[in-house]
């Protein structure tokens, strides 16, 4: 998970510093101001995360989008989380200061949650079926392998049931077929109420635009609490990421737990899910609010602002909600170019999100180096282009690595065995542990390498770490196609083919993830650092928008929230995931070859 805070990206005016006698170590070692800031992002992670674990399932299965709205949703709203503390970063280092708008933020986002919880409250939304353009009601039966989807016609009870030619089958009790349905003459769909669907959307937005106030300024916080050259800085930072992953690992068993159960039990619904990453999100308010002066001198006011410019900016934050509103409904309205109609073609119908991140992504990139090039030296502009080149790579990581949260995720509920050893099942929420869990447990074994790699002299730089995180991303996912080869016969794999995935993705994280804000203030040019990290997060917001387009490509027909042909369900995912596994590794080789111009144009930088 995408998830660094390794520098201060926002900087922290001198003012903000209390003075030296006040950076007292009694935490491990550590300001004891970092044990509460540890803890007020463990419990926000806990419920970011543990919402995320339930986003993709909530709006397939409750209110029955067709995945590729689904999974478009969701790369848009992951995309913002990462777009919007440019912003929120911004107006804390200008006016509110970092502690006013950490808690802003967790006022907002903890109304998110809450409004999450309310467009629950309305049931799912009602399946229904166009065929040949007349309507027909879908009524849903069983659970897990034996739900089953139907239609009534003529006074028929009729089993809807998808062929690989993409035609669906009507069925009789007997298993004939009553009813041939050619190709794209089958329309599925749901019919939701227009309150909770404005309802899920209002949510969404109020948590886009808390974590803007929020993510940015709690690490600058952080950063704050050591002086300039203080060595214990990285360690401190070490320590408050793997708060973030402590959170998060227990909130994607809890949160799914409540919202869907586990085994045989059903849960208590969505809302129960969404009222945990809530409670944890306003215990991370209270942590902050009521520090019992713990906090005090740290991330205060900048001495030259104005504080009656406040009440404007939050009402400025609320006002963005109804922005934020627009860009998810069009994106709801998404639909996908006619094949043939060429890159161009594609470009032309993308959401507004879409033509936003590309448009300002392909534009900053060659801007910036094209100012490098007139206003630095030969050595700075070579050190940029290094920079640029990593960001494209990192770029691309994430784009594929982020499948978690949405194919990923639908292929586990789908297509995948959710037995542990035969003693019980998880939900497929809950699959997304896997990653939190691997990142606690290796961390501290890379770091432990990392360190004896480097006092032989032998430790990787920057760009082959990359290549080897981006080839690891790669082999991740052919893992998982190579065990759909062994799919039983209800199409589905072992769980433990996703956890093999997983593991190998954490590790690829690791080599990737808490070097990257690091490298971008070693490259960059001092004038621009700040526009660089703007540009370092632009990158990472893009690739959780594509990564939710590359998701689309996985798209398969539901009924009611449920494939109606679970092989070619399997074939759909294999093919994609093969796809990506393949092309993420050669990239990956790509960037190895290249490492070795990329370490001459870093001139020494590690």
């Amino acid at each position: 998970m995408p998830d660094s805070y390794g520098t201060d990206p926002f900087g922290q005016a001198a003012a903000d510093l209390p003075p030296q006698g006040t950076r007292d170590a009694s935490w491990f070692g550590h300001p004891r101001q970092l044990a509460r800031l540890f803890t007020t992002e463990a419990m926000e992670r806990f419920g970011y995360y543990g919402m995320r674990a339930l986003l993709t399932l909530y709006l397939a299965q409750h209110f029955l989008f067709s995945d590729t709205t689904t999974t478009g949703i969701y790369g848009g709203f992951t995309a913002l989380v990462y777009l919007t503390p440019l912003i929120g970063g911004l107006m804390a280092d200008r006016f509110l200061g970092s502690k006013r708008s950490v808690k802003f933020g967790a006022i907002l986002m903890s109304l998110g949650y809450v409004v999450l919880c309310l467009s629950s409250s309305g049931g799912a939304a009602k399946p229904f079926a166009l065929i040949e353009g007349q309507r027909y009601e879908v009524m849903v039966s069983g659970t897990g392998d034996a739900r089953k989807q139907y239609v009534t016609d003529q006074g028929a009870s009729l089993q809807i049931k998808g062929n690989e030619d993409k035609s669906v089958s009507l069925l009789r009790a007997d298993g004939s077929e009553a009813r041939h349905v050619a190709p794209g003459k089958f329309e599925p769909g749901g019919e939701r109420s227009a309150l909770f669907t404005f309802l899920l959307i209002c949510g969404l937005a109020l948590l886009t635009i808390g974590n803007g106030f929020f993510k940015p300024n709690i690490s600058t916080i952080v950063g704050a609490l050591y002086a300039d050259g203080d060595r214990r800085r990285d360690a401190g930072f070490t320590i408050f990421y793997m708060g973030i992953n402590l959170g998060s690992l227990f909130s994607q068993i809890l949160c799914p737990l409540l919202a869907v159960g586990m085994g045989s039990w059903g849960g208590l619904g969505w809302w129960a899910g969404f009222a945990l990453a809530a409670a944890g999100m306003a215990v991370s308010w209270l942590l902050f609010q009521f520090d019992g002066g713990k906090l005090d001198g740290f991330g205060e006011r900048p001495a030259h602002a104005d504080a009656s410019k406040d009440l404007l900016i939050y009402i400025g934050a609320l006002a963005a909600i109804p922005l934020v509103y627009l860009l998810f409904a069009n994106l709801m309205a998404y639909v996908k170019p006619e094949p043939g109609s060429g890159f161009l073609g594609y470009l032309a119908t993308l959401p507004i999100m879409g033509k936003i991140m590309f448009g300002t992504f392909l534009v900053a990139i060659p801007g910036i180096l094209i100012w490098s090039w007139r206003n630095g030296s030969k050595q700075e502009f070579q050190m940029m282009v290094a920079a640029m080149v990593l960001i494209t790579f990192n770029t691309v990581f994430w784009t594929l690595f982020e499948q978690a949260g949405s194919s990923l995720t639908l292929f586990a509920d789908r297509n995948t065995d959710m037995s542990v050893f035969g003693l019980f099942s998880i939900s497929a929420g809950q699959t997304q542990f896997f990653n939190a869990f691997f990142i606690v447990a290796l961390a501290p074994l890379f770091s432990m390498m990392w360190g004896a790699l480097a006092r032989r002299g032998l430790e990787p730089g920057i760009p082959i770490k990359f290549g080897v995180a981006l080839v690891g991303v790669g082999a991740g996912f052919l893992l998982l196609v190579w065990g759909t080869q062994f799919a039983d016969a209800h199409y589905k794999v072992g769980l433990w083919w996703l956890a093999g995935l997983y593991l190998i993705h954490s590790m690829a994280e690791l080599c990737i993830s808490p070097v990257g804000l690091s490298m971008i203030t070693k490259l960059s040019i001092a004038r621009i650092v700040g526009l660089m990290m703007g540009t370092w997060f632009l990158s990472i917001a893009v690739a959780q928008y594509v990564a939710g387009v590359v998701a689309q490509f996985a798209s398969v027909e539901t009924v009611g929230g449920e494939v109606t042909n679970l092989k070619v369900s399997l074939e759909t995912y294999a093919g994609v995931f093969q796809t990506i596994g393949e092309v993420s590794a050669v990239i990956g080789v790509i960037l190895l070859v290249l490492s070795v111009p990329l370490k001459r144009l870093m001139h020494g930088v590690k």
